[in-house]
């Protein structure tokens, strides 16, 4: 498409922070993804910016247990996980310091790559600005092509309209990055630059 086929409203969209824990951010340590530490700076000038123009913020926290495996095929395919990663309670699994969540704002632990998949994420965001207020969600965070691109799938499933902010998510590698973005403007929602998603929230 050459036009826009609609704006980022600030009265009907939530910012959704995906994943940014220690154990993804924090070099050394068991899914560090180093291009998610670069871009905290970033992530954290979205943040900011959607707090300041009333947006919602909701962070999801992906979660693995010690006492038995809930998350079987992940930890199939990526097994260093079976013995670290995520646990629950842990510090790896902490939201990293520089983009804590206020007292306020909601956290949204989740066990699959996908934040909709049984968790209350739909139901928090039918309700968080009023009943069915909220037709758009902003997406940041790691890993972009796993968690970040399987909740905007799924978002685009769940009828909303997905803003996928290109510099403030992170990937294993560019190539990642750009496929996921690729997909994304191709059929599933628009990718936006930080600036240009300030730009569009009227800040």
């Amino acid at each position: 498409m050459t036009t826009s086929p609609w704006t980022v409203d600030p009265e009907s969209c939530a910012l959704l922070v995906i994943d940014m824990q220690n154990d993804f951010v924090r070099e050394g340590y068991p899914m560090a993804v180093p291009m998610a530490r670069e871009r905290l700076a970033t992530m954290e000038d979205v943040i900011g910016t959607c707090r300041d123009a009333g947006v919602p913020v909701v962070y999801t926290q992906h979660i693995l247990y010690d006492s038995f495996d809930v998350s079987p095929l992940e930890t199939a395919y990526i097994p260093r996980l079976r013995q670290t990663g995520m646990r629950d309670g842990a510090h790896g699994a902490a939201i990293v310091d520089e983009l804590a969540p206020r007292p306020d704002e909601m956290v949204i632990r989740k066990h699959r790559y996908d934040a909709f998949h049984n968790t209350p994420l739909h139901s928090v965001l039918n309700t968080i600005r009023g009943l069915r207020r909220v037709d758009t969600v902003i997406i940041i965070g790691t890993l972009t092509e796993a968690c970040c691109e399987s909740t905007a799938r799924s978002a685009y499933m769940h009828d909303y309209r997905v803003a996928f902010v290109s510099d403030a998510t992170g990937a294993l590698s560019d190539a990642a990055q750009e496929a996921t973005l690729r997909s994304i403007r191709t059929f599933f929602g628009r990718v936006l630059s930080t600036a240009e998603l300030t730009a569009e929230l009227g800040r």
